[in-house]
């Protein structure tokens, strides 16, 4: 082979694959060629057509894989994982080629000192405090750089994309206190917002029964939502209420994303506790209103019932006015810890989505005090139980000793409802996965093979080519990524190989860390993360910033 043959070379081709292009379509077989990280041909029955097939420095034969665009994670938590850890493993051997964090309104830019400190204590139940994290960051910039970056100037495991969080914008400008933003201040939030845009966040999150973002009416929230739309941003919010009254929730940020002309992505679109048994049908309906009238939305959601949070997000919104500090002191005080139990045991309190707390719902799933470890795995109820206590008692002790670090599953899903959603023709997929804690919830590692081997292959709730649209082509095209996404000549080369009867996922609510089966080859930018069913050590993502325009 002469030298201009050997330029000409592909640096890989994968051979007689199963092609699932994430657009909907149907399957088809064929040869796809990679060059310098972008796909450079694909050859339709290659094999069949006796046409010349490409040729390539490496040849992988998928006889028998399905080969699809990587996929994409709509709601992650890995804001400090994906700085922390360069195996990543818990992703990308789901295949996720690209997160999306900076979600449910709190995150770690744009920040001073101050709101740095704040912060890494109110969301250690998510992410840890960070011990081990330079933060060297305090824009959005930076800290999309610092993703570049990531381990020595070689990259991250993954790609990731920001949003703008809200909530964090909120105690920057404002702090922690329950009250209206002042005209200044709400400007300054605007400026924020723009100037994380300008940096290359694809949107905005808020986390509205979290604090200090639930803080923000809708009039201000709808301010910000209009500098995100100018930048061609979206809007993602975590909102008011998935309990009682989660129908009004939804269709406050429906109307509110219509006054705005923002587009509309909501977080991990459930319909959880007694209230919503069933009710999944009447969401639908308001979003396909919505939609036929012309709103820009789309919604993702997990293929689990049980949700995850951390335990001091269940107090009612006052009890956490002033930030952490503040709320440790209120769970000291007996009279005001009496008034926090009455509101979260008998009328519901809004951190509880206004549904009153079964105890036995709530299991702890995560502490940050090695001393606590004994309750992890155990409901409230059973931890009260083995004390000979009240189960509020257990839970303000798990609090105060914590220091508000405890992550928690709550049970109050319902699998009518979760079917319904995901069939939806706007929905995607997200994990909403924190990997934090001694028992962490399994979707952290398995949302994505769970979405194929349990509710394609088992169940068959979505065909094979409509499930791969909504975990690849749906999101990339509400990120307005130009060349992700699909299986498409000139895309990047962001690609998942797996075996459509073996893919699993491996986690389970007993061992939450096992990794998923059937997913042997997973490439980012042409290069192997996944080889064989292993990590590699190529570190090949970075951040992915807003498409301009």
């Amino acid at each position: 082979m002469d030298p201009v043959e050997l330029a000409d070379l592909a640096d890989l081709v994968v051979r007689d694959a199963d092609v699932v292009d994430g657009t909907g379509a149907p399957s088809y077989r064929a040869d796809v060629a990679i060059r310098d990280g972008r796909i450079v041909s694909v050859v339709k029955e290659a094999a069949a057509a006796g046409c010349q097939r490409p040729h390539a420095r490496r040849e992988l034969d998928a006889e028998g894989l399905v080969l699809c665009p990587g996929f994409i994670d709509m709601h992650a938590h890995s804001d400090l994982a994906l700085l922390r850890d360069p195996d990543h493993s818990a992703k990308a051997a789901q295949g996720v080629t690209l997160e999306v964090v900076g979600q449910d309104g709190l995150s770690y830019a744009p920040v001073d000192d101050r709101t740095l400190e704040e912060v890494r204590r109110a969301i250690s139940g998510w992410n840890g405090y960070g011990e081990d994290a330079d933060f060297t960051w305090r824009s959005v910039g930076a800290y999309l750089d610092r993703l570049d970056h990531g381990f020595d100037g070689e990259g991250i495991a993954v790609n990731a994309a920001f949003l703008v969080p809200q909530g964090t914008v909120r105690a920057l400008a404002v702090g922690w206190e329950d009250r209206a933003a002042t005209p200044a201040e709400l400007e300054r939030m605007r400026r924020l917002v723009a100037e994380g845009m300008e940096q290359g966040a694809v949107g905005m999150s808020s986390g509205l029964t979290y604090t200090p973002g639930m803080y923000a009416t809708g009039a201000e929230l709808t301010e910000l939502c209009r500098v995100v739309a100018s930048y061609g941003g979206y809007y993602c919010p975590h909102h008011r209420s998935y309990g009682a009254g989660a129908l009004e929730a939804y269709a406050e940020m429906v109307d509110l994303a219509r006054q705005a002309g923002c587009p509309l992505h909501l977080a991990h679109a459930t319909m959880n506790f007694g209230p919503n048994r069933g009710r999944a049908p009447e969401l639908l309906a308001l979003l396909d209103e919505a939609l036929d009238a012309g709103a820009d939305i789309t919604l993702d959601t997990y293929p689990y019932t049980p949700g995850c949070t951390t335990l001091v997000a269940l107090l009612p919104s006052w009890a956490s006015e002033g930030g952490p500090e503040e709320t440790l002191r209120r769970l000291g005080e007996e009279a005001t810890a009496e008034r926090i139990r009455h509101q979260l045991e008998v009328t519901g309190s809004d951190g509880c989505h206004g549904v009153p707390v079964e105890w036995e719902t709530v299991e702890i799933s995560g502490v940050t005090a090695p001393a606590l470890a004994g309750y992890v795995g155990r409901t409230v109820r059973e931890a009260a139980d083995l004390r000979g206590e009240a189960p509020w008692t257990t839970a303000r002790r798990l609090l105060t000793e914590d220091r508000l670090g405890t992550t928690i599953l709550q049970h109050v899903g319902h699998e009518e409802n979760v079917r319904t959603i995901m069939r939806h023709r706007v929905h995607t997929g997200g994990s909403d996965g924190i990997l934090q804690g001694g028992k962490p919830h399994p979707r952290a590692y398995g949302t994505f093979p769970r979405y194929l081997g349990r509710y394609v292959r088992e169940l068959g709730v979505l065909s094979l080519e409509d499930c791969v649209a909504h975990l690849t082509g749906r999101p990339a095209a509400r990120l307005r990524l130009p060349d992700r996404g699909l299986v498409r000549e000139e895309y990047r080369a962001d690609l998942v190989l797996f075996d459509p009867a073996t893919v699993a996922a491996g986690a389970t609510f007993d061992a939450p860390r096992v990794l998923p089966t059937g997913i042997p080859y997973v490439l980012i930018d042409g290069r192997f993360v996944i080889e064989d069913g292993r990590r590699t050590d190529v570190l090949a993502g970075r951040a992915v910033r807003r498409t301009p325009g």
